[in-house]
């Protein structure tokens, strides 16, 4: 393959070398697996260093999870405890993981079950923050966990239909006007004339 990627075909490595060298390139092999082998006339310089940068940029784009470090001691007093469990807190909600590190001296080497005890407690205390990515085991003179964020729990969704109105508003009532009652005429009653009183018949 040419310099400038066009198909150069089968030629011997001592024509393609002659060849790289006219142009004061590199003759570099890209595919050894095929048969016959490919190779390529490029600045090998020039594509490393692309390459290097190219992966450069790559790593940049990763999302890099930070591990902070949390040292407790087998014999610790509450208020140191209440302390530290509250910065291991703040570093699960940044996102990062927590390393919890338990130190024995001396003859705390025969008492490791203490740090144990501290280990699962901080656990339970933190059963809605953190989960164990790394259980705890011994390593010399120290026990070690690693703890994970939790992810966040989804928002509880409203009952109410979006399109509902709020309960608390209450709607106008309609106003109504009422005309004055007027005084409804009494029915007329017919004229009767009086009949004519008749005279006593005389015996």
């Amino acid at each position: 393959m040419g310099a400038d990627g066009s198909q150069i075909g089968i030629v011997s490595t001592q024509d393609a070398l002659r060849q790289a060298q006219d142009l004061d390139l590199d003759l570099v092999e890209v595919a050894p697996q095929a048969n016959p082998p490919v190779a390529r006339i490029m600045d090998y310089g020039k594509f490393k260093y692309e390459r290097d940068i190219r992966q450069k940029e790559a790593r940049k784009k990763q999302a890099r999870i930070e591990v902070k470090e949390i040292k407790f001691r087998p014999k610790i007093d509450p208020h140191d405890y209440a302390t530290k469990k509250g910065h291991v807190e703040r570093f699960l909600r940044t996102g990062a993981r927590v390393k919890v590190t338990i130190m024995f001296r001396g003859r705390e080497m025969a008492r490791t079950e203490l740090g144990r005890k501290i280990l699962d407690r901080l656990v339970a205390d933190l059963a809605d923050q953190a989960v164990v990515e790394a259980h705890p085991k011994q390593d010399g003179r120290n026990m070690v966990m690693v703890l994970a964020p939790t992810k966040k729990p989804p928002e509880p969704k409203s009952t109410e239909p979006k399109n509902a109105e709020p309960r608390n508003r209450r709607e106008p009532e309609p106003v109504v006007a009422q005309a004055a009652a007027e005084p409804v005429p009494e029915p007329a009653l017919p004229e009767v004339a009086a009949a004519p009183a008749e005279a006593p018949q005389e015996t």
